[in-house]
């Protein structure tokens, strides 16, 4: 084999190697606001919802808000918070949704905020593509894809304020991956 056929083989490889990486990884710019990796965890098939996650920051100097979000997959997708008060888990729509202030970034990841899919047409699968526009309320809308994944990115899970997590995952109905 030659060095020129055999460095082409290496750049194959690697390439094929780092693929589903840069498939996971994918972002979005709109102005000043980078939005970072749109992705949703595959629920439980029939699944009445899903919850979306991301990141936004504002590189700019005034702040935008995050309002919400459309998806012709899902019949809704609303702006949420999730939170623990008194050992009791409460969910509640946030209508005005996020502020991004300038130099910040906006998380929304599992155990906390997060844009929630209502009513999805069919169920999401690991694998998927979710086409959704987002809507912020200086950027405007921004096209983007949210990802379908088995299992959250590593370290995409902080704690949830008032909440020791160890064990949640092996209580009923509790996916908290």
């Amino acid at each position: 084999m030659t060095s020129s056929r055999a460095l082409g083989l290496a750049a194959l490889a690697a390439t094929l190697l780092t693929a589903p990486a840069a498939a996971l990884a994918h972002s979005y710019d709109a102005g000043a606001l980078h939005i970072g990796h749109p992705w949703v965890k595959a629920p439980p098939n029939a699944a009445p919802a899903a919850a979306g996650y991301l990141t936004v920051t504002n590189h700019g100097k005034t702040a935008d808000r995050l309002l919400g979000a459309a998806s012709p997959e899902a019949k809704a997708v609303e702006p949420h918070s999730m939170s623990m008060a008194g050992g009791v888990m409460r969910m509640r729509a946030l209508p005005y949704g996020w502020e991004i202030a300038p130099g910040a970034t906006l998380t929304l990841a599992p155990g906390g905020d997060h844009l929630m899919l209502i009513g999805p047409k069919k169920p999401f699968k690991a694998g998927d593509h979710i086409p959704a526009t987002l809507r912020f309320a200086h950027a405007g809308t921004v096209k983007v894809d949210f990802v379908v994944q088995a299992e959250a990115p590593a370290g995409d899970m902080p704690p949830m304020k008032g909440m020791d997590m160890k064990g949640m995952k092996d209580m009923p109905g509790m996916d908290m991956h």
